[in-house]
């Protein structure tokens, strides 16, 4: 009987430590994605910025530069 609450108290511990760092990876990816986030609506603003100053070789840069961006998250 002492084994088995024994072995059950180590199982908890490992759930409760595997739950930790789960929320740890979450907390860590949910920053990534704002900082995606965050990155496309900059060269999005940009790109807008370069259509109203007619600057189209800007433009394409940006365009191009937030095409990449968008792949690169995608295939992530």
């Amino acid at each position: 009987m002492v084994e088995i609450s024994e072995g059950q108290k180590r199982v908890r511990q490992g759930q409760m430590e595997v739950r930790e760092k789960f929320e740890e990876i979450s907390v860590e990816a949910a920053k990534g994605r704002s900082a995606a986030n965050q990155l496309r609506l900059d060269l999005m603003f940009e790109i807008v910025k370069a259509r109203a100053e007619k600057d189209s070789a800007k433009d394409a840069f940006l365009t191009q530069k937030l095409r990449s961006v968008i792949l690169a998250n995608v295939s992530l």
